[in-house]
């Protein structure tokens, strides 16, 4: 197989259906840049989302991805052609280094005839070139230092110029004579580069500015906008950024860089091309609900006049000041980005520009650092030149993984986020080795040796607090989380209505987003959208008997709009609503083991005690014992009754429990005064209805047998969920916070703490006891009686009937 075969073959591999390139793989990954003005690609994405399978629309790759192929063959082809270009330049495969003068220093050569005369000419200082033809070339430290883009000095930046480009031209003629302070002349033949001779830094550095061009061009593929097209500009730009670093990696003394009478313009416009382009992806399109920020769209044409402008002016025009009007243009480019971002976030609360945001306020930083120490140590002669030409190096590296991992930032990419943070700590080490040597006078081993060790300390005290200010992501604690699903658990089981509200209310407790919507959509798994601006999460499933209708939830702007969604957030929130669902299912097969073991006891109340019963009233001495057993047998009935129903309507236990009391108190020649009033009529379990059964029993025993009162008032009222209870008496009980509580008393008060609910006793006036019982959020989401209120009274004792 041919190479441009083979080729042509890894590049389908790449981007073609099942691809790690493939539009359709990295569309979900990159789309965050659509968003960050409103909710209109968000929306769109989300529809795809959630249409069923057979209704979705087949997304047209193919036009997509042959563009992706000859992207990614063009890729390959630029890259192999510099390649080859820095192969076929003439050079001198030298070791040199500066002195503390800034002058040139290569070691003895193999003309050396002796041990003796190598050492003697150790040190070795090149002061001119010349070559036959040509005449003599003076040089010094300017010609080892590959970049002109960063010469702070213009007189400087031409000096290094016109020495290269003497020097390559001398190259060119196949010998070239180099000129010693002190040492003979040394003739030397000229031989090319080749590809061994481009070194071990060159092909990374070109592989990365490939990735970066080929993601680029994938973004406003996958979805056409101003925003991936401002990002497609950025990316294509630091991937031009990269390829001049990698040409001037290469070994060798001379034929390194690309196109070094152009290169100072050139890169000085793509770092404000970059700079241009991300103010134009931040500034806002919309301002609130308000319609369209005209200022938004003149911000960014400015920023992009400045760009296009700068290479131009300044190439064919005075190149007076260059370095400083590209640091300072690019500094306010970047710094009016910022300012477009916070106004775009204020607008619409979309973590992706926080964190967009703080990825530029990082990468201003930075270049307001480098900036500075360049700026400071330009006149350092020696080592600091070396330094410079590294952080400057490292600038590049810096912003080029800041756009790598950009569109990857809810995809837990954890490489590229150490690849950021360490090419980022890597430039402010280098910038600090300077100013080390600047401002204190170090020598080159002691200011690296500390600028290194504050490196690592600054690396290591805040890395991890760096990562979650840059990724807007924080690691959630499960001990509150487990807590609420178990209190949510029982509220479902005892409701299973409320499923999709209280798991949404789950979702909600979690992330704290700002907005959560309801979705009647089939959805299999929980995703993450709009690059981690949103989070879809299947709640349905915890409805008994018959398949259960779709539905999900749509969580948007997590924190508040403070964070990102990630991967592991839809791992968390599918387990989470997975555990709800399981603790539903046990306290539901809990339940049901209670309500058949309820069963079984109240059937053998019936079929045992209360025939037993039955006989002994037909047995009975008098009248008054029948009686009494009768009113035992009826009060067998309700128990075995509520314990076989399993729920009973509160009206209906409302009404027994007023004919039971209603005999209690006849039999006591008590008068009871019952008042009884609902806004709703919900179903009662049995834990409720057997506690409260037993409260009023044991609150109006109590009075009956101890109060000596001759009236009893119970006043139950249940309104807007809200069930309070009030049983007060006229007898002789005074005192209650002196009372010792026993079984009686304590009962009441657990299963009133059982309910969720307390209460309290004190004393009626001159005469009796009140007690108060309160239980809030007891029938939420009960059925509503019709009317305002549903009245239940008692005027006389011992009557049964009811009036409404």
């Amino acid at each position: 197989m041919s190479p441009l075969a083979a080729l042509r073959r890894w590049g389908s591999r790449l981007v073609g259906p099942s691809g790690p390139w493939s539009p359709d793989s990295i569309s979900a990954a990159v789309s965050g840049f659509g968003v960050m003005s409103g909710f209109g690609a968000l929306d769109e994405e989300l529809a795809q989302a959630i249409q069923p399978d057979e209704r979705r629309s087949a997304p047209t790759i193919g036009w997509r991805r042959a563009v992706l192929v000859a992207v990614a063959l063009a890729g390959c082809g630029l890259a192999f052609l510099l390649a080859r270009h820095l192969a076929l330049s003439p050079t001198l495969p030298l070791n040199w280094r500066l002195d503390a003068r800034g002058a040139l220093v290569l070691p003895a050569g193999p003309e050396a005839a002796t041990p003796a005369a190598a050492a003697a000419e150790r040190e070795r200082v090149l002061v001119a070139v010349s070559a036959p033809g040509q005449p003599r070339l003076p040089v010094d430290g300017l010609l080892v230092q590959r970049s002109a883009r960063w010469q702070v000095d213009d007189e400087r930046r031409d000096r290094q110029l016109a020495q290269q480009s003497g020097f390559d031209a001398r190259l060119a003629t196949g010998s070239v004579t180099l000129h010693f302070r002190n040492a003979p002349n040394a003739t030397l033949a000229v031989h090319e580069r080749g590809f061994t001779g481009l070194g071990f830094m060159f092909w990374p550095l070109a592989a990365l500015a490939l990735l970066l061009m080929l993601l680029g061009a994938v973004l406003p593929l996958a979805r056409a906008d101003r925003r991936n097209l401002g990002f497609l500009v950025m990316c294509q730009a630091q991937a031009g950024n990269l390829a001049f670093v990698a040409a001037q990696s290469v070994d060798g003394l001379g034929g390194g860089g690309l196109v070094p009478a152009f290169e100072a313009p050139l890169r000085a416009g793509l770092d404000l091309l970059t700079a241009a382009a991300t103010l134009h992806v931040l500034a806002p399109a919309r301002s609130g609900e308000d319609g369209e920020a005209p200022w938004g769209f003149a911000l960014a044409l400015a920023g992009w006049a400045v760009a296009l402008g700068f290479a131009p002016l300044f190439h064919f025009g005075n190149r007076a000041e260059l370095w400083w009007w590209a640091q300072g243009l690019t500094a306010a480019l970047l710094a009016l980005a910022c300012w477009a971002a916070a106004y775009t976030y204020r607008a619409t609360s979309d973590p992706y520009v926080l964190v967009t945001r703080r990825f530029v306020a990082a990468a201003l930083v930075v270049w307001l650092l480098v900036t500075g120490t360049l700026a400071a140590t330009a006149d350092l002669p020696g080592t600091a030149a070396g330094t410079a030409a590294v952080a400057s190096a490292m600038w590049t590296l810096f912003a080029g993984s800041l756009l790598l991992l950009s569109p990857f930032v809810s995809r837990s990419r954890r490489l590229l986020r150490e690849l950021a943070l360490l090419a980022g700590i890597s430039t402010v080490a280098t910038s600090v080795d300077l100013l080390f040597a600047a401002l204190f006078a170090l020598g080159p081993f002691a200011s690296l040796t500390l600028a290194v060790f504050l490196a690592l300390g600054v690396y290591a005290g805040v890395r991890q607090w760096l990562l979650n200010q840059m990724m807007a992501s924080q690691v959630l604690t499960t001990e509150r989380t487990f807590e609420q699903i178990y209190r949510l658990a029982r509220d479902v089981q005892a409701n299973p209505a409320r499923y999709p509200a209280r798991a949404a209310q789950l979702l909600r407790e979690l992330f704290d987003p700002l907005e959560v919507m309801p979705l009647a959509r089939d959805i299999k798994e929980a995703r993450v959208l709009g690059n981690g601006t949103a989070l879809v999460v299947p709640i349905v499933g915890a409805e008994e008997g018959g398949d259960p209708p779709p539905a999900a939830a749509v969580l948007r702007f997590a924190r508040r709009g403070r964070r990102l969604f990630s991967q592991d957030d839809a791992r968390l929130a599918e387990r989470v609503i997975d555990q709800l669902k399981r603790a539903v299912a046990y306290d539901r097969a809990v339940e049901q083991g209670r309500a058949e073991e309820r069963q079984r006891i109240a059937q053998d109340l019936h079929d045992d005690i209360g025939a037993r019963l039955l006989t002994l009233m037909y047995q009975a001495q008098s009248p008054e014992m029948e009686d009494y057993i009768r009113h035992t047998l009826k009060d067998l009935k309700t128990l075995s009754r509520g314990l076989a129903a399993g729920e009973t309507r509160l009206t209906h236990a409302a009404a027994e429990w007023k004919a039971d009391l209603a005999q209690r108190a006849a039999a006591a020649h008590v008068e009871l005064d019952w008042h009884f009033e609902a806004d709703r009529d919900p179903r009662l379990g049995v834990v409720p209805w057997s506690a409260l059964t037993r409260v009023l029993r044991e609150l109006v025993s109590n009075a009956l047998a101890h109060s000596g009162a001759t009236r009893i008032e119970v006043r139950l009222r249940l309104a807007s969920a809200r069930l309070t209870l009030r049983v007060s008496d006229n007898g002789r009980g005074r005192a209650p916070h002196e009372w010792a509580h026993g079984l009686g008393l304590g009962g009441v008060r657990k299963r009133i703490k059982q309910l969720g609910g307390n209460v309290t006793w004190r004393e009626n006036g001159t005469a009796g006891i009140v007690c108060e019982v309160e239980v809030p959020g007891f029938a939420e989401g009960g059925p509503a009686l019709p009317g305002s209120k549903n009245t239940i009274s008692l005027p006389e004792p011992g009557e049964a009937g009811a009036s409404t």
